[in-house]
Protein backbone atom coordinates (compact mmCIF):
# COMPACT_ATOMS: atom_id res chain seq x y z
CA UNK A 1 0.00 0.00 0.00
CA UNK A 2 1.51 3.19 -0.90
CA UNK A 3 1.44 6.53 1.04
CA UNK A 4 -1.57 7.78 -0.64
CA UNK A 5 -3.67 4.83 -0.29
CA UNK A 6 -2.61 4.94 3.46
CA UNK A 7 -4.05 8.38 3.87
CA UNK A 8 -6.95 7.99 1.79
CA UNK A 9 -7.68 5.15 3.99
CA UNK A 10 -6.93 7.10 7.53
CA UNK A 11 -9.30 10.13 6.33
CA UNK A 12 -12.12 7.16 5.10
CA UNK A 13 -12.04 5.97 8.31
CA UNK A 14 -12.78 8.72 10.84
CA UNK A 15 -14.92 11.28 11.02
CA UNK A 16 -17.72 12.96 12.88
CA UNK A 17 -19.85 10.42 12.22
CA UNK A 18 -17.98 7.75 13.70
CA UNK A 19 -19.11 8.15 17.41
CA UNK A 20 -20.86 5.17 19.00
CA UNK A 21 -24.61 4.81 19.41
CA UNK A 22 -25.43 4.83 22.52
CA UNK A 23 -28.30 6.47 22.73
CA UNK A 24 -26.73 10.08 23.42
CA UNK A 25 -28.98 12.64 22.54
CA UNK A 26 -26.51 15.95 23.12
CA UNK A 27 -24.05 17.09 25.86
CA UNK A 28 -24.71 19.41 29.11
CA UNK A 29 -22.27 22.48 28.95
CA UNK A 30 -20.63 24.89 31.78
CA UNK A 31 -19.90 28.64 29.61
CA UNK A 32 -17.35 29.48 32.18
CA UNK A 33 -15.40 26.23 32.32
CA UNK A 34 -15.78 25.21 29.00
CA UNK A 35 -16.55 21.38 30.42
CA UNK A 36 -18.64 19.38 28.15
CA UNK A 37 -20.45 16.34 29.77
CA UNK A 38 -22.48 13.81 27.15
CA UNK A 39 -25.54 12.99 28.72
CA UNK A 40 -24.92 9.42 28.38
CA UNK A 41 -22.28 9.86 31.20
CA UNK A 42 -23.83 11.63 33.39
CA UNK A 43 -24.35 9.99 36.41
CA UNK A 44 -26.45 12.46 38.68
CA UNK A 45 -27.43 15.92 37.89
CA UNK A 46 -25.92 18.28 35.72
CA UNK A 47 -23.95 20.15 37.82
CA UNK A 48 -20.19 21.98 36.57
CA UNK A 49 -17.22 19.30 37.95
CA UNK A 50 -15.21 22.35 39.00
CA UNK A 51 -17.05 25.23 39.48
CA UNK A 52 -20.55 23.34 41.01
CA UNK A 53 -23.05 25.31 38.90
CA UNK A 54 -25.43 24.31 36.61
CA UNK A 55 -24.42 23.08 32.93
CA UNK A 56 -27.26 23.58 30.18
CA UNK A 57 -28.11 20.75 27.55
CA UNK A 58 -27.16 21.14 24.05
CA UNK A 59 -28.98 18.62 22.11
CA UNK A 60 -26.71 17.38 19.03
CA UNK A 61 -27.83 16.55 15.64
CA UNK A 62 -28.73 13.77 14.19
CA UNK A 63 -25.14 11.92 14.17
CA UNK A 64 -22.91 15.18 14.53
CA UNK A 65 -21.53 16.19 17.48
CA UNK A 66 -23.06 18.82 19.57
CA UNK A 67 -20.99 21.51 19.12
Amino acid sequence: MGVIDSVKAALASSGPNDRPMDGSQGAYWCDDCNVRIRDVDLESDPVCPNCGEEMRFERSHGRSCAC
